[in-house]
C-alpha cells in the first residue's frame, strides 16, 4: 500500500506549534495595552438558560445573520433527528430522507447533495471541536437528545471559528452536569414503529461536573424497505483545575443501520409515495454504520482579565459499510483535528478592541476504501475484489480578526484567513501510475460592521470571500477515467483521480434585527458570486449508482432570510404567540454555455414555516404549525420539477412546575399530503419523470414523556 506524505501529522503539529508561539508572543505585547470596558469574556460556568441567553447576546455582536436553537423548546415535540432540531429557523433548510440522513443547506451550501452523503458547505463542530473533516461531515453522531443548544453562524459569520465555507458554521453544544443535574428518562413513540428511548445522569461535585447519556432508536420508515435503528452514548466531563484553568473531555459513540428505499418519480410521489425504488429492493440496498467514536478535549486558560487561550484536539474514527449499489464499499475513516484560539481585549487607536487569532486543522489519518461485488455480475462471483483506493486530505486554516468599537453604537470587524489544503488520491488496486498529489494556498478576507441605530434596532453588514476545497473522495468517486476492457472485474470502474478547483465566492450581506411592537425580528439579504462551484449530479442510478462532482461555470446565490417571533396576546390567562421563518433562495448559472441562467436544482425558491402557540401559566401548551415549500427543479436543464406543498400539524403538551416531568403529543401532516422532501439532481432529464425525489412523511401521530429526578 502506497504511503502518502500527508498521512503524517507533522505538518499539522508544526502549524499548531507556530500558532501557539505567535499567540504567546501576541500575549506579551497585548498585556501592555490599556484595557477597554465594552467587551467582557464569557463566564466559565453558567446554567443552560444563562448559556443560551449569552449565546444570543454574542450573536447580536456578529455583523451578520445567525441562529441560536434552544433545545428546551425543541424537546416539546418529536426530536427524531437534525431536521426537527433546525425547524422554524430562517436561512436554514433541513429535510430528512426518512432516516438519519438529513440534507442541511444554508445559502445553497450542498444544495444538490443526496441526504446521507457527507455534507458539504458547512463547518460543523461538536462543542467547538471540528466534526467536519477534509471529507465533509458525517451525520450519525448528531443525536439531538444529547444537546443543550445549537449555534448557527450563516455565511461568513463563522469566520472566528475557522469556517470559510459558503454556508458558515454550525456548533452543536452537549448538555453538561451544570444544566442537566440528576437522573432523566425519556421515551417517545409514534407512527410506523418509531420509538426513541433515552437515559441520562448529570451532576456537579466540587470542581468537577459530568453528564452521561445513552439513547437508542428504531423505526419501520415511511417507505417500503426503510427500517432502521441506532444507538449510542455520550460523556461530557468538566474540571475546573484552578480559577484560571478549565479542561473538558468529550466522548461520543454511535452506530446506525438502515435500509435505503431509494428515490421516486414525481408520479410515484403523487400516487404511491410509500413505495421503494424497485432497483433498491432488488439489491437490498442498506447502510450499516459499524460505529463512530469521537474523543475530544478543550482546555481554556484565562491568562488575565483581558485575554484567554483555548486549545482543542479530537480523534474521530468512523468506519462505513456502504451496501447501496451493486458494489460493497468498506471505508476505514479516521481524523485527527485540532483548534487553537487566542482572544485579547485591548485598546487600538484609542478605541476598545478585541483581537482573535485562531488555527483550525483537520487531518485524515485513514481514508482507505475496499470495493467488492455484492452480487454475481458479468461472470464474476459475489465477493469478487474490484478496487482499492485511498483519498487523504488536510485542511489548515489560520485566521486573524479584530472587533473595533468606533463609537458606542458603531463597531467595525476585520479579518483575514489563510487556508492550506493537501490532497493525495490514488487507486491502489489494480495498481495504476496516476496519482493526484496537490498542495494549495488560498485566502479569505472579511470586513463587517454593526450599527446600533436605537436600543431596539441594529443594522449589520459584511463583505467576505469564502473558500471551500473539494473533498478528496469526490476526486475519485466522480472521475471520468475508467479501467478499460480486459481489467477483469475492475472494468468500467474509475481508475484515476481528477483535479478539482477550490470553490470560491465573494458575498455581500446586509440586514437588521431588533425588537418592536410586532415582536423580535430579523431580516437579512445576501448576494454571492461563485466561481468553480462544486456541484453534483447523478450520472447513473442504482444499481450502478454513480454521483459525480465537478466545478461548474460561474454561478450566483442570492436570497432573503426573515424571522419574526410575536406575542399576539398575553395576560393572566396565558400567552398566544406566533413564530415565523421565511427563506427566499435564488441560485442560478451566470450565462452557462448550455444552461444559460437556469436555476440550480435541489432546493425550493420559497420556504416558509410558522407555529401559532398558546401557553397556559399552569404549564399546558398547544400549537398549530405549517410548512410551505415551492416547487424545486430536479435537473440542471430545469426540464422537470417536484411539486410545491403545504402541510399542517398540531401539538399539545404539559410541562410540570419545576420541570419534574413533561408529556406531549403531536400530529404531523394532518392532510396526509404527498410531497417530495429532498431532490438529488440529474443533468438533463429532457422532461422525463425520472426517480429523483425522496418523499416527505405522511400523516403520523407521535407522543413522548420525560421524567427528571434529583
Amino acid at each position: 500500500m502506497t504511503v502518502f506524505p500527508n498521512r503524517s501529522t507533522a505538518p499539522a503539529l508544526s502549524l499548531l506549534a507556530a500558532a501557539l508561539l505567535a499567540s504567546l508572543a501576541a500575549t506579551d505585547t497585548a498585556r501592555a495595552a490599556p484595557a477597554g470596558q465594552a467587551v467582557t469574556l464569557d463566564a466559565v460556568n453558567v446554567t443552560a438558560a444563562d448559556a443560551t441567553e449569552a449565546a444570543r447576546r454574542a450573536l447580536d455582536r456578529v455583523p451578520g445573520a445567525g441562529n441560536v436553537v434552544d433545545m428546551t423548546q425543541v424537546g416539546q415535540g418529536r426530536v427524531a433527528g437534525t431536521a426537527d432540531v433546525l425547524a422554524y429557523q430562517p436561512g436554514i433548510s433541513a429535510q430528512s430522507a426518512g432516516n438519519e440522513g438529513v440534507k442541511v443547506s444554508v445559502r445553497g451550501s450542498g444544495l444538490n447533495r443526496a441526504p446521507g452523503a457527507h455534507a458539504s458547505g458547512l463547518s460543523v463542530s461538536l462543542d467547538g471541536l471540528p466534526l467536519t473533516g477534509p471529507g465533509g461531515t458525517p451525520y450519525e453522531l448528531l443525536e439531538p437528545l444529547w444537546l443543550s443548544r445549537v449555534e448557527v453562524l450563516r455565511g461568513a459569520n463563522g469566520f472566528e471559528r475557522g469556517a470559510l465555507a459558503l454556508g458558515g458554521a454550525i456548533n452543536y453544544i452537549t448538555r453538561s452536569g451544570r444544566d442537566t443535574p440528576g437522573l432523566e428518562l425519556h421515551y417517545e413513540a409514534g407512527a410506523r414503529g418509531y420509538q426513541k428511548r433515552g437515559i441520562s445522569v448529570g451532576g456537579v461535585h466540587d470542581a468537577v461536573d459530568y453528564f452521561l447519556a445513552y439513547t437508542d432508536t428504531e423505526y419501520d420508515g415511511y417507505q417500503q424497505h426503510a427500517a432502521g435503528k441506532g444507538k449510542g452514548a455520550v460523556a461530557n466531563l468538566g474540571w475546573q483545575l484552578t480559577p484560571d484553568l478549565e479542561t473538558r473531555f468529550f466522548l461520543r459513540y454511535r452506530e446506525t443501520d438502515h435500509e435505503t428505499p431509494g428515490r421516486l418519480t414525481r408520479a410515484q410521489i403523487r400516487n404511491d409515495p410509500r413505495a421503494a425504488n424497485p432497483a433498491n429492493l432488488a439489491i437490498d440496498a442498506r447502510r450499516p454504520q459499524p460505529g463512530s467514536t469521537w474523543i475530544g478535549n478543550t482546555t481554556t486558560y484565562t491568562i488575565d482579565d483581558d485575554s484567554s487561550l483555548q486549545a482543542g484536539v479530537v480523534y474521530h474514527t468512523y468506519p462505513m459499510d456502504l451496501n447501496e449499489s451493486l458494489y460493497r464499499q468498506q471505508l476505514d475513516y479516521a481524523n485527527l483535528n485540532g483548534t487553537l484560539d487566542y482572544r485579547r481585549r485591548h485598546a487600538l487607536f484609542g478605541h476598545d478592541s478585541v483581537t482573535t487569532i485562531g488555527l483550525r486543522v483537520t487531518h485524515d489519518l485513514d481514508a482507505n476504501v475496499r470495493e467488492t461485488l455484492r452480487f454475481a455480475s458479468n461472470g464474476y462471483a459475489a465477493g469478487t475484489h474490484t478496487r482499492d483506493f485511498e483519498h487523504y486530505g488536510t485542511d489548515s486554516v489560520l485566521h486573524v480578526g479584530n472587533d473595533l468599537a468606533l463609537s458606542h453604537t458603531l463597531r467595525l470587524q476585520t479579518g483575514l484567513a489563510l487556508i492550506h489544503t493537501r490532497r493525495d488520491v490514488q487507486v491502489t488496486w489494480p495498481t495504476t501510475p496516476e496519482k493526484l498529489s496537490e498542495r494549495q494556498w488560498d485566502y479569505a478576507p472579511r470586513l463587517g460592521f454593526t450599527w446600533q441605530q436605537t436600543p431596539q434596532t441594529q443594522w449589520f453588514g459584511n463583505l467576505s470571500r469564502s473558500v471551500e476545497p473539494a473533498h478528496p473522495w469526490s476526486m475519485i468517486w466522480g472521475s471520468n477515467q475508467y479501467f478499460a476492457a480486459g481489467n477483469g472485474a475492475s472494468t468500467g470502474r474509475q481508475r484515476a483521480p481528477v483535479n478539482l478547483d477550490n470553490q470560491t465566492a465573494t458575498t455581500l450581506e446586509l440586514g437588521a434585527r431588533g425588537d418592536s411592537a410586532l415582536g423580535r425580528w430579523e431580516l437579512t439579504g445576501y448576494y454571492a458570486r461563485l466561481n468553480h462551484e462544486l456541484l453534483t449530479v447523478e450520472v447513473q442510478p442504482v444499481p450502478n449508482l454513480f454521483i459525480a462532482e465537478s466545478n461548474a461555470s460561474p454561478t450566483v446565490h442570492r436570497g432573503i432570510e426573515a424571522g419574526l417571533d410575536s406575542a399576539l396576546w398575553q395576560g393572566v390567562g396565558g400567552r398566544l404567540s406566533l413564530r415565523q421563518a421565511y427563506t427566499f433562495s435564488d441560485f442560478r448559472y451566470r450565462d452557462d454555455a448550455r444552461f444559460g441562467s437556469n436555476r440550480l436544482p435541489g432546493l425550493p425558491r420559497h420556504y416558509y414555516q410558522a407555529e401559532l402557540r398558546y401557553d397556559h401559566p399552569a404549564g399546558f401548551y398547544a400549537g398549530l404549525n405549517t410548512e410551505y415549500a415551492s416547487k424545486m427543479f430536479v435537473d440542471y436543464a430545469n426540464s422537470m420539477a417536484a411539486d410545491s406543498h403545504v402541510i399542517f400539524g398540531t401539538r399539545i403538551g404539559y410541562d410540570a412546575p419545576g420541570g419534574r416531568w413533561q408529556a406531549w403529543a403531536e400530529l404531523r401532516n394532518l392532510s396526509n399530503r404527498h410531497y417530495a422532501a429532498t431532490v438529488t439532481p440529474g443533468y438533463d432529464d429532457a422532461g422525463k419523470d425520472v426517480a429523483r425525489s425522496t418523499p416527505g412523511e405522511g400523516r403520523g401521530v407521535y407522543a413522548g414523556v420525560r421524567w427528571r429526578f434529583d
